[in-house]
């Protein structure tokens, strides 16, 4: 008994489809995009952010219709893997971060208060720091007065703590606690590239430079 074309499409897109794996990728785009903003409204923006590029058109109506006129002429099952693979892949690849808990919200508090009563002063005067690894540290602990070094050095471990808490919430409030060393290196370099000039960071060595 011969099998007409259609089912033997269906059956190759059965097989296909059991094929398809959807791999659940760090969301690098949506990390960058968090700590930016995070990040941005702890210690505000040292230089106001360029205007948007007007240059750029949404595509248009008829971009529109020449793309779903490329189907036409595809067999069936080649038609149904163009729609089956992308959207797979799009579930698997680009999952949405959370970022807004009460976690995270109450460690943006505490460090929003923390940055303008201390942190601000003290990476103004260089005594302070941004690190390689997303922390805050002191750059030359001989250089701070003795009484000056208690309320300093508790400001610098609070706000440590409040950083690595805040990677590990974001990564487990996605499900993925296996994303927090991902998420600190992003926003470690959001911090660096966010630090206003004049501040001190961290050089990839681990020497200090001033911005």
């Amino acid at each position: 008994m011969r099998k007409s074309p259609l089912c033997l499409s269906v059956l190759l897109l059965t097989f296909l489809a059991g094929c398809v794996t959807i791999n659940v990728y760090f969301p690098k785009a949506a990390a960058e995009k968090a700590a930016d903003q995070f990040i941005g409204s702890v210690i505000g923006n040292d230089q106001q952010s360029e205007p948007a590029d007007k240059s750029t058109k949404p595509a248009s109506s008829d971009d529109d219709k020449s793309s779903s006129d490329d189907s036409h002429g595809q067999p069936l099952a080649a038609r149904a893997l163009n729609f089956l693979i992308p959207a797979a892949h799009a579930a698997g690849s680009t999952p949405n971060l959370r970022i807004h808990t009460p976690e995270v919200d109450a460690i943006h508090a505490r460090m929003r208060q923390r940055y303008q009563q201390t942190m601000q002063k003290l990476l103004n005067e260089g005594l302070v720091g941004f690190t390689r690894d997303g922390l805050v540290a002191v750059r030359d602990p001989s250089a701070i007065p003795l009484a000056r070094r208690a309320t300093i050095n508790s400001a610098v471990a609070d706000d440590n703590r409040d950083r690595k808490a805040l990677y590990q919430a974001i990564a487990e409030a996605n499900g993925h606690p296996e994303w927090e060393a991902r998420i600190r290196n992003i926003f470690a370099e959001i911090w660096i590239s966010k630090a206003h000039a004049g501040w001190y960071v961290q050089t990839a060595g681990g020497a200090w430079k001033q911005k």
